[in-house]
């Protein structure tokens, strides 16, 4: 049998394709420099170790670099995998990066989001 593994670059791009409902609802209001001028990313891995030949890395659902924020968008599996959850925002502060998670359910009251990010950012 014939296995290919993806490149962490083609996972990203994947997903960046098949977003959530609620991905594509936050992104229309972070996309272009929309939220106060900074740019996001959708979809962005950070690779945070390497052994031999075997890299582990994250893929944040979106990133601001001049911010060093990360955005996570939870839906109803984040409540089954709280553990995992903590262990990857524990990596990902590790690299200097703050993470801000927001429930699907939240996204209801765009408004209220957006100031969510803008507190948790110091803006």
């Amino acid at each position: 049998m014939n296995l290919t593994w993806k490149s962490i670059t083609e996972l990203a791009r994947e997903q960046r394709s098949n977003p959530t409902p609620s991905e594509k609802r936050l992104w229309r209001n972070l996309r272009k420099r929309q939220f106060h001028g900074f740019r996001f990313l959708r979809q962005k891995p950070f690779v945070h170790e390497q052994r031999e030949s075997k890299r582990y890395f994250y893929i944040a659902d979106f990133y601001c670099a001049e911010l060093n924020l990360v955005i996570e968008v939870d839906g109803k599996v984040h409540d089954f995998q709280k553990s995992y959850d903590y262990q990857r925002d524990l990596v990902l502060n590790g690299l200097g990066l703050n993470v801000l998670r927001i429930k699907n359910e939240e996204l209801v009251d765009m408004e209220g989001v957006l100031e969510r990010i803008e507190d948790y950012a110091g803006l």
